[in-house]
């Protein structure tokens, strides 16, 4: 049995998880608009509320009915509506910055 997300799917639970437990909630769009998806502009990155940002990896697929498939999401991506995935994107901390500067 794998662990995906922190769920462990036994065969009686149902393939179908709830995708609010995928949704990244209260997303702040940032960076430059890398293209569209019907009339919703595509952000480079976005962050939580922690300050956390995320980077664009591609649209969700679809189940056949029509749903989000969030057995499809890697580890640390996540949902933003109406169907962009994110994946978390390391913080820069000030210790990395410092290393990269000229002595």
């Amino acid at each position: 049995m794998k662990f995906k997300h922190g769920f462990k799917l036994s065969a009686r639970t149902s393939r179908r998880l709830p995708t609010e437990y995928f949704v990244l909630a209260n997303a702040q769009p940032e960076g430059a608009v890398i293209g569209s998806l019907g009339d919703q502009a595509i952000r480079e990155t976005v962050t939580d509320q922690d300050g956390q940002p995320y980077r664009f990896v591609g649209v969700a697929p679809r189940r056949p009915d029509g749903g989000l498939d969030v057995q499809a999401l890697r580890p640390g991506e996540w949902i933003v509506q109406p169907g962009l995935v994110y994946a978390a994107a390391p913080k820069e901390t000030m210790s990395a910055r410092n290393t990269d500067r000229a002595a």
